[in-house]
Order: C-alpha cells, then sequence, then structure tokens
C-alpha cells in the first residue's frame, strides 16, 4: 500500500498526527476539510509522486532528472504548488502588522510499490528504487475542479492556462470524446452525452417525444458542465485500462524494447523540445506498455449536483474503481451527502459479505443492490477518510466502527450546527 508522509507545505503544519505522521493511501482515500486547508494540496502531491513513480519504472526518465537542485520544484509548478513552502504571515510590530514570507522546510515522503522519495527543503529530493516491487502501471487521471471549463474548449492547442493539470485534463476529455461510439449515458435522468466529431461539440440529450431535447453542453446547466467531462474521461480510462489488464500478458518483443529505448534516446537528444513537449513524446512513445491500474483523482466530484445525482455519480466512481484490484480512487469535497452515500456502499459491501457467507438466497443480493449496486459496493477496510484543519494545519483520521465512517465528521457537524442555530432563533421568538 502506497503512503505519504507531510509536514510544513502549503497550509499543512505538523501534519498527521498518527501512524508516524503517515497517510495510508487506500483503494478510496477522501479528504475532506474547510476551503484552504489543504485538501487539493495532499491531493495533487500523490499525483505527483506517483506520476514520477510511473515514468522512473517505464524508463521514461531518470532520477537525475529530478533530483537535481529545483527540478522538483520545478515538477510541483504542474500543480502550481512550487511555492508553496513559503507561508505568508501577519508578523506584529509595534503599531503596525508586516506582512512577510516565512520560509519553512518541507518534509514530504512517499512511499510507494515502485520507489521511495524524501523531499526536503533544506536537502532536495532524494528518490530510491525498491528492488524487488510488485509495481502494478498506472494510468493516473487528476480531475481539476475548474473542469466546467472544458465546455466552451474546442481546440485544446490554443490555449493559454497557467495550470497544466487543466491543460492535460482538457486533453484527454478530448481523446475520451474523439472514441466515444454512439451515445454515453449518465448515470441519472436517462440523459446522454453526443459528440459530433465533425464539428467537435458536445451534446446532452434527453427525455421522449415532445419532451424529447439536444442542446450544446456549453449552453447546459453547470451541473452537467461539471459531470459530462468527469464522467466521459473517467468511464473511458477506466475501460481502457480494463482491457489493457487483460491484455497484460502480450509483452513486448526484445526487438521492441530496443526501438523503444532508443526512441527515448532521441527524445531526449532533441535540445528543440520543451519539457512540457518532451513530456507529450515520452508518454505517445511508451503507450504500448500495458497499464494494470486506474488511479482516479477527482477534486470534488459533488460540484454542482443535486444530492441524488451526487449518490448516483459516486456509485459510478466506485464502480469503475473496482473494475481492477489495483485500481484507486482518491477524492477532496465539501459535500456531507458523499460522505453519507459512501458510508451506504460499505454497509451494503458488509451486507453482501455476510449474504455469501450465509448462504442466503439471491433476494437478498436482489435487496441490498436496489439501494446499492453491487458493482459499486466497497470494503470498509479499503477505505480512509481524512479531516484537514486549516487553521491548526493538522490531519486526523475519521474513525469508524466496523469500517463504517463516522457521524462525527466536520462536514454533519456544518449540518448539525445549522440546526442549533434555528432552534436559538426558536427561543428568541419565543421571548418576543
Amino acid at each position: 500500500m502506497s503512503r505519504i508522509r507531510i509536514k510544513n507545505f502549503g497550509p499543512i503544519k505538523e501534519g498527521f498526527a498518527e501512524n508516524d505522521g503517515w497517510l495510508d493511501i487506500k483503494k478510496v482515500t477522501v479528504f475532506i476539510g474547510n476551503q484552504g486547508s489543504g485538501k487539493s494540496t495532499v491531493a495533487k502531491l500523490i499525483s505527483t509522486f506517483m506520476w514520477m513513480e510511473k515514468v522512473l519504472n517505464r524508463g521514461d526518465y531518470k532520477e537525475i532528472d529530478f533530483t537535481k537542485p529545483n527540478r522538483f520544484r520545478k515538477r510541483l509548478g504542474y500543480h502550481k504548488l512550487e511555492n508553496y513552502g513559503k507561508i505568508l504571515m501577519k508578523i506584529p510590530t509595534g503599531n503596525e502588522t508586516k506582512r512577510t514570507n516565512i520560509i519553512f522546510q518541507p518534509e514530504i515522503e512517499y512511499d510507494g510499490d515502485g520507489y521511495y522519495f524524501m523531499y526536503s527543503g533544506s536537502t532536495g529530493l532524494v528518490a530510491k528504487r525498491k528492488p524487488e516491487n510488485d509495481y502494478a502501471l498506472p494510468q493516473i487521471i487528476y480531475v481539476p475542479a475548474e473542469r466546467n471549463y472544458t465546455a466552451d474548449v474546442r481546440d485544446v492547442k490554443k490555449l493559454k492556462l497557467t495550470s497544466g493539470a487543466m491543460v492535460e485534463f482538457v486533453s484527454d476529455f478530448t481523446t475520451a470524446l474523439e472514441e466515444l461510439n454512439g451515445h454515453l449515458l449518465l448515470p441519472f435522468d436517462n440523459v446522454r452525452v453526443e459528440y459530433n466529431k465533425q464539428y467537435q461539440t458536445v451534446y446532452i440529450a434527453g427525455g421522449e417525444g415532445l419532451n424529447s431535447y439536444k442542446i450544446k453542453l456549453s449552453e447546459s446547466s453547470s451541473g452537467f458542465q461539471s459531470i459530462v467531462p468527469l464522467f466521459v474521461v473517467c468511464q473511458y480510462f477506466a475501460n481502457s485500462v480494463k482491457k489493457s489488464s487483460e491484455d497484460a500478458q502480450q509483452k513486448m518483443s526484445s526487438e521492441e524494447t530496443q526501438r523503444f529505448k532508443k526512441g527515448v534516446e532521441e527524445i531526449w537528444r532533441n535540445d528543440t523540445l520543451t519539457d512540457e513537449q518532451r513530456r507529450v513524446a515520452l508518454s505517445a512513445l511508451s503507450s504500448r506498455f500495458n497499464k494494470t491500474a486506474f488511479i482516479n483523482i477527482v477534486e470534488e466530484p459533488e460540484q454542482n449536483l443535486f444530492p441524488t445525482s451526487q449518490r448516483e455519480m459516486l456509485n459510478s466512481l466506485l464502480g469503475f474503481n473496482n473494475m481492477s484490484p489495483d485500481n484507486k480512487l482518491i477524492m477532496t469535497t465539501h459535500s456531507p451527502y458523499l460522505i453519507n452515500y459512501l458510508t451506504l456502499t460499505i454497509e451494503g459491501g458488509n451486507l453482501l459479505k455476510k449474504i455469501k457467507e450465509a448462504g442466503k438466497s439471491e433476494n437478498f443480493n436482489e435487496m441490498v443492490n436496489r439501494i446499492v449496486p453491487k458493482d459499486s459496493a466497497v470494503n470498509g477496510d479499503d477505505v480512509a477518510i481524512y479531516e484537514m484543519d486549516g487553521k491548526a494545519g493538522t490531519i486526523s483520521l475519521l474513525g469508524n466502527y466496523k469500517g463504517v465512517p463516522s457521524d462525527e465528521n466536520k462536514l454533519n457537524n456544518a449540518l448539525g450546527e445549522g440546526n442549533e442555530l434555528f432552534a436559538e432563533l426558536l427561543e428568541i421568538e419565543q421571548q418576543i
């Protein structure tokens, strides 16, 4: 199991108080907390280290390409994290308050299946390959919160975005659309996604008879503009990795391996390529390797969705995650509904296991399946929910009972606080 330890990086100060600071990255890992508390920071660091682990195992890069001074910091710029070793502080000075950059020394460690990385602000990055590892080559997708923007994008090459992750996601979305045959059914409201390749236009369609409709994605609601790119990309790559995993026994021949190595050398010798162009070229060259794991990192999957739609969307993401034992789903969220629906899938998984052990009839499976699709059920031991505290800069693991997440969490507490405030207003009303 992969794990990560973080201190003094961006909003994260002391980090995780348990397990000697190590956060386990389980099959389903969720980060909750208020805005600016570090949820996306952790997700982006995980994405960065997993990507480096992949390209080093595959041979696209050498360790020195990341361990040279400032190389790792430059790589953090892909997710706009290159300046997170500095924290803007307000320092009282007599009658005035001075704003200044306080430089902390970040301490970050990532312990993966194929590589171990240690980063210190004072000494830089250390990379160590694990001598014997059972490494599943992953397809890593980072789904940014800004994904609604893709509804208005036709040509990713003409974009001038500052986020490398956003540029790559738009490119992935385009790839998935180009491979779309016919239509793709969204997980709710019987709505279809259609793509006109000639005009590079995405449509959503639904309804029947006189109530039928078909409109451009760019003209649809914010909820559809959020879920369509998310669902299309995740569905495409989950299925691609599943097929690739099934074909994994088809290895490259020695001749193909030599051609691959020669291609890598030619890309590195080409001084006219930018770092981004080199990365794209290496990725294209390496695509012949069969990927056997889908690492799906999603920011705010609930974005702009009605609660019941959040549930259907979550079930779909969990279904994609369950396609392969090496798949992982990592999410950041502000939604209490998402945590409650995740609890349902864990309890559904518990019941399906009990039904199987007890040798009960299929009727029980059908009863559970009406509430939690069997393909979306999860094992509580495979889930970790971490709460971020932005003020203290700390991380804590949400407690559970028999694998079911505790109701005592920041998101549920926020809902409870609303009820308490309403009760106070009623008391005031009685006194008037």
